[in-house]
């Protein structure tokens, strides 16, 4: 389900109206988030931490507005819910495409990521298809070999794309803690530096108190 925005009334028009005709529009901004307490719980109890790092990462997501903007035929809609669409890696270096539905329930979002991740092993090539091209989706990808301070996304421009992108990358131990680097690139016609803040809070909220249930 979706409402359409109101430009009327939406406090965000001119800045919509500015930002939708740049021939780049996304900003990207890269942090990190201490990830101690996630890491040793899932160890703990033999919890996939991808797995654990992605469900709260798309709950925080959905707790944050603007990451549920999107723009479609020109004018900006607001999606009751999104979910997640993740590249998963396979043995051979290539990777594919995956639709992972949002839900309340770790064990759940757990189990069918784990699905989809078989599903990718078992085939070959990028499994573009309807689900993995939606746009109720946030575009997640992990890159486990490196930590970064900087990244940037290959852009289609004639394509007028919306979709709010997180990448994960190498944890690494700072400070005595175990840090998570995380790089977002959002439509700045949607959202603000304020917003990709509280997205960040909420998930290092989510991965400071780990809740398996």
């Amino acid at each position: 389900m979706k409402a359409i925005i109101d430009l009327k009334t939406w406090k965000r028009k001119e800045h919509f109206e500015f930002f939708n005709g740049f021939d780049e529009p996304f900003f990207g901004i890269v942090t990190e988030t201490d990830c101690s307490a996630a890491l040793e719980q899932c160890r703990a109890n033999k919890v996939h931490f991808f797995h654990f790092y992605l469900f709260q990462a798309l709950k925080a997501a959905n707790q944050t507005e603007e990451f549920r903007y999107r723009i479609e035929d020109g004018l900006p809609v607001c999606y009751e819910e999104v979910h997640a669409s993740s590249t998963i890696g396979r043995p051979d270096q290539t990777f594919a495409f995956s639709f992972i539905a949002h839900t309340a329930s770790f064990a759940s979002f757990s189990a069918e990521t784990a699905r989809e991740t078989a599903a990718v092993l078992n085939s070959t090539g990028l499994r573009q298809n309807e689900q993995t091209r939606r746009n109720d989706v946030i575009h997640f990808s992990a890159i486990p070999w490196m930590s970064f301070s900087g990244l940037t996304h290959p852009r289609h421009f004639t394509y007028r794309d919306s979709v709010p992108k997180i990448t994960f990358g190498r944890i690494h131990e700072s400070g005595g803690s175990m840090m998570l680097p995380v790089a977002i690139h959002a439509h700045h016609g949607l959202m603000d530096a304020v917003h990709v803040a509280a997205f960040m809070k909420r998930f290092s909220d989510g991965l400071l108190h780990p809740d398996f249930s």
